[in-house]
């Protein structure tokens, strides 16, 4: 194995939860690794426990607060820099999934990498998983939503419940959402 570390975002979309980064470096080959969106959910939760036992990784959760603060960029930026001091005694060699390095000195970025490195798919599903799984956990909090069933993504039922019940205090209020805001 090299000392890649990949990283990857889930949750830059969603109308409501957070943003979640993971930063990965695998120590062994695991088989079926790849983009999350290309994995069920349940062969996600599968390689998310074998990924935390054959890995050095650090997992970064924003707030829609914070994003409604910073902005998205600021907050990913951040988030990819405690990645990389978290793991900076395994490796100086950092992957982005996506088409920009947000200016950061030492780490490199390419669009599809969650599809093309082991590393960048494992960040991608430890990303995944954690976002899905805080959205189940707190459905509860907030029944009227439903997030169990979408995880926050701005789908026609959960667009019609904010319209019902106003946004939580998780939603992301810098977010605009048509038929809902005024333009």
């Amino acid at each position: 194995m090299n000392n890649l570390c990949g990283i990857d975002e889930a949750g830059r979309g969603p109308l409501a939860g957070p943003l979640v980064l993971a930063g990965v470096i695998l120590e062994k080959d695991i088989d079926g690794l790849n983009d999350s969106k290309k994995l069920t959910e349940k062969k996600r939760e599968a390689l998310f426990d074998e990924i935390l036992k054959n890995s050095k990784y650090h997992i970064v959760f924003k707030s829609a607060k914070e994003i409604d603060e910073f902005g998205i960029s600021a907050c990913i930026k951040e988030s990819i820099i405690e990645i990389m001091e978290k793991l900076k005694e395994f490796t100086n060699l950092f992957l982005m999934d996506g088409n920009t390095s947000f200016k950061i000195e030492n780490l490199q970025h390419e669009i599809k990498a969650d599809a093309k490195y082991a590393c960048v798919s494992a960040a991608s599903i430890l990303a995944k998983v954690s976002r899905d799984r805080y959205m189940i956990k707190i459905s509860d909090d907030f029944k009227e939503y439903d997030f169990f069933k979408h995880k926050g993504y701005g789908t026609k039922a959960h667009i019609e419940a904010i319209k019902k019940y106003g946004r939580s205090q998780i939603h992301r209020v810098s977010y605009r959402i048509k038929g809902v805001d005024k333009e």
